[in-house]
């Protein structure tokens, strides 16, 4: 009997082996003459990924019988999707790539590549990182069609939904986004990378982003919601990722330029070079790009200065080293805020001529890939940041003159270095594919922050009076140590679970001085020396359903976590008050949600979530003991919100089963969110409105193009939303007050013939009144109007 037993197990084995995970799927791809190396392979519909090596060689392994597709992409060549069906043997493939309709990098035309669209998600498992039931998203610039030369925030993030923007400045210089009822200052609440690595002043304490990497020069920008907390930081937003062009892989060289005017006095020149030389090993990009302006209000000049080099090689077939430099200053001058009287009689006005803005930026980055095999790659960041920002001016309230006298001045510079290693390995568990993702991170900044007295001047000369700031002077030096590691268990070809965990440990401190103002006696010179060491862990859990249509329902619950900001430390502002008990936030994000393609045609994202924030920092309206009204920052109260955000994206000819070189895009995307105070005692915030919350926001646009010919127009609504705690609908100083709902039409224009390409276009068509921002310092304080009625014009040539 326990022979027969041993036998029959024997052969129960053998058969679970045969039927789970025995089979592989193998080919080569190439082009018409040579092998396609890194050719990107999706199996789908799990969503791994490979890399083609020099032979244009690929291959997973350990795969169930069952149907499946390969989605075989490269740059410059038609996307392909070939069906594969495995019964009882491997099944090898060779594949050739067609050139696509357009094949430069350059190229932004908005017709694109075929089969591709402006919007869409991030694979389950992409490079070093892992985005498998979690809610991504994706813009893909060269089908956009909108106004690059200035970085239209409005059309370019059109279809995500629920982005609240700050739009504040002509020329594109600086992004404000916020999502889900998070602020959208310098979009400080999200982690904003490019590449992969950080750009913004200080990732510890000081999370505001002054540089906003050229539109001109982008090739697709990746969001990933709160779940990022656990591989990119614990902040509350998520990850907004800027991914740069590279120069043509089938090309020694391509040198594009793009030049643009506007109206007030905009102009902008955009040069780029890049392409692949030293028997393709070396893959080149580098731009320089130009623009100053006016704007439509006295006082707003501005001049900036972007370069850019970008250089990868192959040392091997496995090994690639890439290094980068990225420069971008600029000086602005800022013609401040209004009241709300002054922006209902004359939005134009200035009333403050002596307030300059100064930016120097300075990134390096050393990054390492290595490929060991099909199964198991490793990813090294090494990057620094260098940089400065200096900000002078009259920072009074706004319905208070300026008649003169020494300016305030804000001196930042930033000194930051970090390094990230990444490690993402594929393995067999109970016969189904699993994918592994561990990593660490060090990071260590240091923020020098001085404020005092400036100069009774009016230009732009960023220079302290006397020995010393006379306001305040710190350093603040901050360490993080992260590790991190999330898995995506496959439980079955449709079935995935992610679960994750991050580690962190910031030490941030401040050591310095500052001033205590007193009336009858000399003012006090008060030293500080801080430390705020803490450690926490982050938990993160994902879910994936696929089926076989391509659609996924998806689910994922992170822990976030948010420090303390230099600037509610120490910096000295009439117009607010930070409360000195100050803590650090923490709470979660949840995401449910329906997303894919729909018979080739229709792109949809329907999701909800509840963002919890605990100990949620705010702006409370209040008065002093002289009857001076003023914003208090303080952790106001717990807060949740809760919405839908949906995204409609399809070419409506290929829905009426329409076969034509004509594309007919209609897009819609819109989100509805309740964001109130809860747990909270205050009855001037009990139940009350989440500030910088629009309750809705709709943007939706249509588009007729054929491959050469484009005509794009993009409506947006914005609900009213309040700029404080206690939504105060109206203050003298215009710190404080509701911000009316308001709508936007935009218009553009595209045409492409041989080397050549035309855009133009009319940003808000209807030269519609409005604003979207109250400031409590720069570029303020007060109401900053939002742009009027503007056009522009831009002429491409690529060689």
């Amino acid at each position: 009997m326990k022979k027969l037993f041993g036998i029959v197990t024997g052969m129960i084995c053998m058969l679970t082996t045969m039927a789970q995970g025995s089979f592989t799927i193998s080919g080569t791809v190439r082009f018409q003459q040579e092998a396609a190396e890194q050719a990107t392979v999706v199996l789908l519909p799990s969503g791994i990924q490979r890399m083609t090596n020099e032979n244009g060689f690929f291959r997973f392994s350990k795969l169930d019988t069952g149907s499946y597709a390969l989605k075989i992409s490269h740059v410059g060549y038609a996307t392909q999707i070939i069906p594969v069906h495995i019964t009882t043997s491997n099944e090898s493939l060779h594949i050739t790539l067609q050139p696509a309709e357009v094949s430069s990098l350059e190229n932004v035309i908005v017709a694109g590549r075929k089969g591709e669209s402006a919007s869409g998600k991030l694979q389950d498992v992409s490079g070093t990182a892992i985005y498998a039931g979690k809610k991504t998203e994706l813009i893909n610039l060269k089908n956009i069609n909108a106004n690059l030369a200035t970085n239209n925030t409005r059309q370019i993030y059109a279809r995500i939904p629920g982005l609240n923007i700050w739009e504040y400045d002509h020329g594109g210089l600086q992004l404000g986004i916020g999502g889900r009822g998070l602020s959208p200052n310098r979009s400080s609440n999200f982690n904003i990378r490019q590449n992969g690595y950080d750009i913004s002043a200080d990732a510890l304490g000081y999370p505001e982003s002054y540089y906003t990497p050229s539109t001109e020069a982008l090739d697709r920008i990746e969001i990933v919601r709160g779940a990022a907390s656990l591989q990119y930081g614990p902040q509350f937003g998520g990850l907004v990722n800027f991914v740069m062009k590279e120069g043509p892989k089938q090309e020694k060289w391509r040198f594009t330029t793009r030049q643009t005017i506007g109206s007030f006095g905009f102009f902008n020149s955009f040069n780029s070079l890049g392409g692949t030389i030293a028997n393709n090993k070396l893959n080149y990009y580098t731009f320089y790009q130009y623009k100053k302006g006016d704007s439509w209000r006295p006082n707003s000049h501005y001049d900036q200065h972007n370069a850019y080099v970008h250089l990868a090689y192959n040392l091997t077939p496995r090994f690639k080293v890439t290094g980068e430099y990225t420069l971008m200053k600029y000086l602005a001058q800022q013609p401040g805020g209004l009241t709300d009287e002054q922006f209902k009689e004359d939005a134009s006005l200035s009333v403050r001529a002596r307030n300059w803005f100064t930016v120097n930026w300075n990134l390096v980055s050393l990054l390492f890939d290595y490929q060991f095999n099909e199964h198991t790659r490793l990813n090294w960041r090494n990057y620094t940041l260098q940089g400065s920002r200096d900000a002078l001016g009259v920072l009074t309230y706004i319905n208070r003159p300026d008649n003169g006298g020494n300016r305030d001045l804000l001196a930042d510079d930033y000194n930051n270095y970090a390094s990230e290693l990444r490690f993402i390995h594929d393995y067999a568990l109970l016969h189904k594919q699993s994918t592994l993702l561990i990593g660490g991170r060090w990071y260590k900044g240091l923020t020098d922050r001085r404020q005092g007295r400036g100069n009774d001047g009016s230009g732009a000369d960023f220079d302290f009076e006397g020995e010393e700031p006379d306001a305040s002077a710190f350093r603040f030096p901050g360490n993080n140590l992260a590790f991190f590691a999330e898995n995506v268990f496959r439980l079955t070809p449709r079935w995935s679970i992610t679960p994750g965990i991050r580690f962190e440990h910031i030490n941030t401190k401040a050591n310095g001085y500052y001033y205590k103002r007193n009336i009858f006696i000399a003012d006090e010179k008060i030293l500080e020396d801080k430390s705020n060491p803490r450690s926490f862990v982050l938990l993160g859990f994902g879910s994936s359903w696929k089926f076989p249509n391509g659609t996924e329902l998806y689910a994922n619950i992170s822990q976030n976590y948010r420090s303390i900001n230099f600037n509610d430390i120490r910096v000295v502002n009439a117009n607010a008050k930070v409360d000195p008990e100050l803590k650090d936030e923490d709470g979660y994000n949840i995401d449910a949600g329906f997303r894919g393609n729909y018979k080739g045609w229709l792109y949809a994202d329907l999701s909800v979530f509840l963002l919890k924030y605990n100990n949620r920092i705010g702006s409370v309206f209040t008065r002093d003991t002289s009857f001076m009204t003023y914003r208090l920052r303080t952790n106001v109260s717990d807060s949740r919100n809760i919405g839908t955000e949906v995204l409609l994206d399809g070419d409506l000819l290929k829905a009426f089963g329409m076969k034509s070189k004509y594309r007919l895009n209609l897009y819609t995307s819109f989100s509805l969110i309740d964001a109130r105070y809860i747990n909270t005692k205050n009855s001037a915030i009990a139940d009350k409105l989440v500030e910088n919350v629009p309750p809705i926001v709709f943007r939706s646009g249509i588009s007729f193009a054929d491959p050469h010919f484009n005509i794009s127009l993009q409506y947006a609504y914005q609900g009213k939303q309040y700029s404080d705690a206690t939504n105060t609908e109206i203050t003298p100083t215009a710190v404080d007050g509701a911000i009316p709902a308001f709508s936007v039409l935009d218009l553009s224009i595209s045409y492409k013939w041989r080397s050549l390409a035309f855009f133009t276009g009319i940003n808000n068509l209807a030269d519609e009144k409005y604003f979207t921002r109250r400031a409590d310092g720069y570029p303020g304080p007060g109401i900053i109007p939002a742009d009027k009625r503007n056009g522009y014009f831009t002429v491409q040539l690529s060689l």
